[in-house]
């Protein structure tokens, strides 16, 4: 399941996207607690293992090499270093360095999420919302969003944000799905910001205000996310929130017809 919006308007102004794909570790994340000291008789130094794995991810100082960060990621992850666990789980996600499998994606993100990374929390939130490798399960995506969203996750903010709105998982609640766009959105989220801009569009759980889902179109149409182009070029065209501008709303829409999310 693909989960995007779309509201039925005069204007057809469009709900953003709400998941993308899950999104790696930072390269410079600080080894977890979980990593052991190498010994004679120890598999090797996880935190090592983990780091040398994304210098191969990512082409820093050796050849870019999917099948050698896979490896060095599964033992480091295999003893139990946490961002190690989630970043195989993208790569059994992805089927980069390994055939795709969904379900050993699952199995790692859930290792990681337990521990309490919040990118993993999210990322296995959207695997319950979608069914993939498990039964849909919308109540339990919401408990992960919310896990990974009260540690500021943005992505989360937003997803969560997402089931308040439809009443996905929880009690439909436009005040709540705006409180956790806006969390987002402030982190600069695009897809938060066009979506916080839909419920000022609207006035669903904030006074309607065509000024302010104007500002926040413009915050995501300025990051390249295409429906947030078309949102604005609409208010451009009416004259809603903005002064009536025909060449400003041509300008953006031709940035969504000929261009995808940055």
């Amino acid at each position: 399941m693909h989960i995007s919006g779309f509201h039925s308007h005069a204007m057809r102004l469009c709900l953003g996207l709400v998941l993308g794909l899950p999104a790696l570790y930072p390269a410079l994340a600080a080894p977890s607690n979980a990593s052991k000291t190498a010994s004679s008789e120890a598999p090797g130094d996880a935190a090592a293992q983990f780091g040398l794995g994304e210098l191969y991810l990512y082409g820093r100082g050796v050849d870019q090499d999917d099948a050698q960060a896979f490896r060095l990621f599964k033992k480091a992850a295999e003893q139990g270093h946490m961002q190690a666990e989630r970043n195989l789980g993208f790569l059994y996600y992805e089927g980069r360095g390994t055939p795709r499998d969904y379900a050993e994606a699952l199995k790692w993100y859930r290792k990681a999420a337990e521990q309490g990374d919040a990118g993993s929390q999210n990322d296995l939130g959207n695997m319950y919302l979608n069914g993939i490798a498990t039964t849909r399960d919308p109540a339990e995506a919401a408990n992960w969003f919310r896990k990974a969203a009260e540690q500021g996750e943005p992505r989360a903010q937003n997803n969560l944000g997402y089931l308040y709105y439809h009443g996905t998982g929880v009690t439909q609640d436009y005040a709540e799905a705006g409180k956790w766009y806006r969390k987002s959105a402030d982190q600069g989220y695009a897809q938060a910001e066009n979506n916080l801009g839909i419920l000022y569009y609207y006035g669903q759980g904030v006074a309607q205000d065509y000024a302010e889902a104007a500002k926040w179109y413009r915050k995501a149409a300025d990051q390249g996310l295409v429906k947030a182009e078309t949102n604005l070029g609409n208010m451009y065209n009416s004259g809603q929130g903005v002064a009536k501008d025909y060449t400003e709303a041509a300008k953006w829409y031709r940035k969504a017809a000929d261009g995808k999310d940055s």
